[in-house]
């Protein structure tokens, strides 16, 4: 059997079906074509009409990606028929339907993300633009698709999270409200009047910049420090993270300043060293070594000439 003449002709075969199908295949690229156009169209009537409304941004976001998922799927199904003429949308379906499990198995995190996007583009809270905290992930919610959720973090950087992990997890909104409590604690010496120092520091909260004054302030006596008796203040201020740490600052300038006109400490660690047995000390010029505690003098005269030194 001659092989390669066998070769030849399936190949000259193929060539002459490749070239019968061009048409076929230039018209279907023209229809994918169309596709993006229309879905892309599409998205931004839709981001427009939405835009004037009060609905939420992320259900914008879900809306604009089903109008174009739905648009696409068309298209791809148009281009389809016209490059397999035997291919009908019925039979796509039921080719589907048939691999439905192998095709769930095969991509099982990206319908996990996909569904887990579409339930939290539902959801009422996390709002583009909210700060939040899941798990070690944290940052401002820039976009929401259906597969992630992109984060950037206080330090610039971009984050893509899975949604199935922000679906999972707990979620810590920041900024859901525009005021949240803020702590941060104060020692002061233990000889100081506890009462007087729970009047100064409130005093000085109240009056610190970023401060909600209209909220109430808390001063709690918390525990008994190694140096200091410890104080646990919380108050109300914005809830972004710029406001958190301007409050925060406000609050111990104040609170330190205020403490020094009291006359009040704010102590530090003092240390006592014990030791089991004497220290024995070197003394020069003129001592002995120390022994029990106390020093010797030397006995012996100094030297001739010398001045003791």
């Amino acid at each position: 059997m001659n092989v390669l003449p066998i070769l030849l002709a399936r190949l000259q075969e193929m060539l002459a079906g490749f070239i019968r199908v061009l048409p076929q295949l230039a018209i279907a690229m023209v229809a994918l074509s169309l596709t993006w156009f229309v879905a892309r169209f599409a998205r931004r009537i839709a981001d427009r009409l939405l835009g004037r409304t009060e609905v939420r941004g992320t259900l914008i976001n879900l809306t604009e990606t089903l109008i174009g998922v739905i648009i696409w799927v068309v298209g791809l199904m148009i281009a389809s028929s016209i490059v397999l003429p035997g291919v009908t949308p019925a039979n796509l379906l039921a080719v589907l339907g048939l691999g439905s499990v192998a095709v769930g198995f095969a991509f099982k995190d990206i319908f996990e993300n996909f569904l887990a996007g579409v339930l939290i583009m539902l959801r009422r809270k996390m709002r583009i633009g909210d700060m939040i905290e899941c798990e070690s992930v944290a940052g401002k919610v820039e976009h929401i698709t259906l597969r992630d959720t992109h984060l950037r973090h206080l330090s610039n950087e971009l984050v893509l999270v899975p949604n199935a992990y922000l679906f999972k997890n707990p979620v810590k909104i920041l900024t859901e409200e525009a005021k949240r409590r803020h702590q941060v604690e104060v020692g002061v010496g233990y000889d100081v009047d506890l009462d007087e120092a729970h009047r100064v520091i409130e005093a000085a909260v109240r009056g610190a910049d970023g401060v909600d004054g209209e909220q109430r302030i808390d001063v709690f006596a918390k525990e008994f420090g190694d140096s200091s008796i410890n104080f646990l203040v919380r108050w109300w201020a914005g809830s972004k993270p710029y406001d958190a740490h301007r409050s925060r600052d406000a609050v111990v300038r104040a609170v330190k300043r205020a403490l020094d006109e009291a006359g009040m400490e704010l102590p530090y660690p003092y240390r006592t060293l014990t030791f089991k047995e004497p220290l024995p000390l070197a003394r020069a010029h003129g001592r002995h070594v120390a022994r029990n505690g106390s020093a010797e003098r030397d006995t012996q005269p100094p030297s001739d000439g010398g001045d003791g030194f």
